[in-house]
């Protein structure tokens, strides 16, 4: 007869996807995952299959943990201006008690660029994507510039927004807002 899990998984991915923030996939041991989310391997294994297992799962969770942050942004009617406060929306919530700095898909783009692994790298890509489309798609309601322009700019922002998660976990505050400003006086 199988064994009655004795702890809830949201609850444990959940303090996995806070270490992977924090640490990044390589530097996560199983040591630390165990003494993190309060299991032992083979519950970890016997729930999600193994550390990779624990690292999508933890994925899913920071996107539905910044889940109402792309709704705020996605249904915001004030195009680059929706854009701006997305970037001081991304700040805010590495200043929640409990959250780290930084943003962990852009951490995972960063640290899985030259890895292959498809179903890490299909959901950054997929997640990166529709931010490039969002902020098209926002730049299109205050610009009369054509595509091509509209999409530089786009890769100007996702580019500027993987510099801002980055500054998150080392610059001051003022610095990051100067950082917003400078790049919203462009438009």
């Amino acid at each position: 007869m199988a064994r009655k899990k004795e702890y809830i998984e949201e609850e444990v991915i959940e303090k996995a996807m806070r270490l992977f923030w924090r640490n990044g996939y390589e530097s996560t041991s199983m040591q630390m995952l165990e003494k993190e989310m309060g299991i032992n391997k083979f519950s970890i294994y016997s729930s999600f299959g193994s550390k990779h297992g624990v690292f999508i799962e933890s994925l899913n969770c920071y996107k539905l943990k910044v889940g109402g942050m792309f709704e705020k942004f996605k249904n915001g009617k004030n195009g680059v201006a929706d854009i701006k406060q997305f970037f001081y929306d991304s700040v805010a919530i590495c200043a929640q008690e409990g959250n780290e700095k930084g943003c962990l898909l852009t951490n995972t783009y960063n640290e899985f660029s030259d890895i292959e692994d498809p179903s890490v790298n299909g959901q950054v890509l997929s997640f990166m994507n529709n931010l490039k489309e969002l902020f098209i798609e926002k730049l299109k309601m205050d610009s009369i510039e054509d595509d091509a322009t509209l999409l530089k700019q786009a890769n100007y922002l996702v580019v500027a927004k993987h510099g801002l998660a980055a500054a998150t976990r080392v610059n001051s505050l003022a610095e990051i807002e100067d950082f917003i400003e400078m790049t919203f006086n462009k438009f």
